[in-house]
């Protein structure tokens, strides 16, 4: 069973939410204030539902706090506020998935279910444990971590999700829209640009593992090569 962890101020909102997300068979705490589920950070849910817009602490603020007591902990935000600013936001503060206001509970409840089966199904699927990248880069399946010798390189979910990707395609030519595909899943309606911010940022984090940018298509990993 998945426990999942909703912060919504709106009352009647929340009262819905956790109804359907407890008909779908999770385990929900819900909370309508962002100080009060602070305190339960450190339990580690396998997913927190956000609201950006909170009466005493926002959901950037609470994301932070999330992502540092474990950085792999998925987040899907809820903002009623400029949906593109804050979708761009919350993926570069780590979220992995964004719904604007209003929505339909079940879309929600869509989006948490193929969520939840791509992070942990991938997890339990994983065939191998560790591996090694250009001598340099340790990648840990299963811990969704990466190092540097014994230094640990910080990366958000979709950040792994990504490395994950072209490291099981090696050599191999990816769109940016088969990348799309299986980071966000196919409802995703956002811009391709989102790939690109997001390649930029791995490319920031590991300057030694080589990411070969195809013009006017997508990109494509090739170890070891010059």
């Amino acid at each position: 069973m998945y426990n999942v962890f909703l912060v919504e101020d709106e009352k009647n909102l929340n009262d819905i939410l956790v109804f359907y997300l407890e008909n779908e068979g999770y385990k929900v705490k819900s909370f309508v204030c962002g100080l009060d589920a602070e305190k339960y950070v450190q339990q580690e849910p396998h997913l927190w539902i956000l609201d950006i817009m909170l009466p005493d602490m926002d959901g950037y603020e609470l994301i932070n706090r999330i992502k540092k007591q474990n950085q792999d902990t998925p987040v899907i935000f809820i903002s009623a506020r400029d949906e593109e600013l804050d979708r761009v936001i919350g993926l570069q503060m780590g979220s992995d998935d964004y719904i604007a206001k209003p929505f339909l509970p079940m879309e929600l409840i869509i989006r948490t279910r193929n969520l939840l089966t791509r992070i942990y199904k991938n997890k339990k699927n994983s065939k191998v444990t560790n591996l090694l990248i250009n001598d340099t880069y340790t990648i840990d399946f299963n811990k969704r971590m990466v190092f540097k010798g014994d230094e640990k390189i910080d990366v958000t979910s979709k950040e792994f999700d990504f490395l994950s990707i072209i490291i099981n395609n090696k050599n191999n030519a990816l769109s940016r829209e088969d990348i799309i595909n299986k980071i966000y899943g196919e409802d995703y309606f956002g811009s391709d640009r989102t790939i690109d911010d997001l390649v930029r940022r791995v490319r920031k984090k590991l300057p030694e593992m080589r990411i070969e940018t195809i013009y006017g298509y997508g990109y494509r990993w090739c170890e070891g090569e010059d």
